[in-house]
């Protein structure tokens, strides 16, 4: 994303969206009662006659905002409100909606911006750093795409291995099939690295194949267990690629979320579910606050995010760090089967 200007004093951003990522970032820093300026379309009625026609007029409105809808697609960004100020033929106080695009350009302004905010425009605006995750073994590989906020799958392909030849190697042409399929994602996404995962020996196998000087130099090899999607999860975790995916923010969230399961599994630092988050963040004992982007959308839902609000900017308030994670991935489930709000404390709660 990229900020055009910004006067936090004002309470005014003004940003373009460069990235598709950088809708979901958005979802999550625009909130009810936030002004929204953008370009709209709005059907208008042209004279007065029984047989005026309608026609369909692009303007420029800002909305007080009641609703934010992020599209399952991850391709748009609907805000719902009434309209504050527009055209004098477009009544104030009527309904409107302003929907954010790719190359959209829009300005945000709120009565405060909250450290949480500041630090989602920060990351939106960061440079992308992309890796490109190949998870394979004898009979199938599985190639996604680090994203901003979680992975794109790419594809899937499968080897002609028989599942009851358990000490047979991996077919040539199999090993053949995914560097070439490397080589074109390579070329399509230009990722910074390439984590090549595999039970065994198989990565090593594959990577003494490779050619292209360019490929192999991009290359980092990784263990995993199987061949799935949570063995994405798996892989970013590992250790050995810790300098490598320093950039990474799934691997951050992933690693925050496990010294969360851990510290509360020794019920030591840590607390979750509504009250005991509320409790303790009351008390000053949060140092960090995880919430999921699936719970902010109930809450707004059910009318009552006020209350999630007004916990998060005590925290801030307090020094706390806020971090908003995806549902859509590993780490964001784990949560939300806590309640879908968790936290690190500064010291353990009586």
């Amino acid at each position: 994303m990229q900020l055009v200007h910004g006067d936090f004093k004002k309470g005014i951003v003004r940003f373009r969206i460069n990235d598709p990522d950088d809708l979901w970032y958005l979802s999550q820093i625009i909130e009810a009662g936030d002004l929204i300026t953008g370009i709209t379309t709005r059907k208008v009625k042209i004279g007065d006659s029984e047989n005026a026609k309608v026609a369909k007029k692009t303007f420029k409105v800002t909305i007080e905002a009641e609703t934010v809808d992020f599209s399952s697609t991850g391709h748009a960004l609907r805000i719902n409100g009434t309209i504050k100020e527009g055209p004098e033929d477009i009544p104030h106080g009527s309904y409107q909606s302003i929907s954010l695009e790719l190359d959209s350009e829009g300005m945000i302004t709120k009565e405060q911006w909250l450290t949480h905010h500041k630090q989602k425009l920060e990351e939106a605006g960061k440079i992308k750093y992309a890796y490109l995750l190949c998870i394979f073994d004898r009979e199938e590989a599985l190639f996604a795409l680090t994203k901003k906020f979680g992975y794109e799958i790419l594809g899937r392909i499968q080897g002609e291995v028989p599942k009851k030849a358990k000490l047979q190697e991996i077919k040539k042409d199999f090993y053949e099939e995914i560097i070439k399929t490397l080589e074109i994602y390579n070329e399509r996404h230009n990722p910074e690295r390439i984590i090549l995962a595999s039970p065994a020996f198989y990565k090593e196998d594959v990577h003494r194949k490779i050619v292209v000087k360019e490929l192999k130099a991009k290359i980092v090899l990784a263990t995993c267990s199987d061949v799935s999607e949570s063995a994405l999860d798996e892989v970013i975790k590992r250790p050995e690629l810790k300098d490598v995916l320093k950039q990474s923010r799934v691997r951050e969230e992933q690693l925050l979320v496990e010294q969360v399961l851990q510290e509360i599994n020794k019920e030591n630092l840590a607390v979750y579910g509504w009250e005991e988050v509320q409790k303790a963040a009351f008390a000053g004992a949060v140092s960090d606050l995880i919430v999921t982007d699936q719970t902010i959308k109930h809450y707004r839902e059910q009318k009552i995010y006020l209350k999630l609000d007004e916990l998060m900017k005590k925290v801030d308030a307090l020094q706390g760090k806020i971090h908003l994670i995806t549902s859509e991935q590993d780490s964001g489930k784990r949560i939300d089967g806590l309640g879908g709000i968790a936290a690190l404390l500064r010291y353990k709660m009586r």
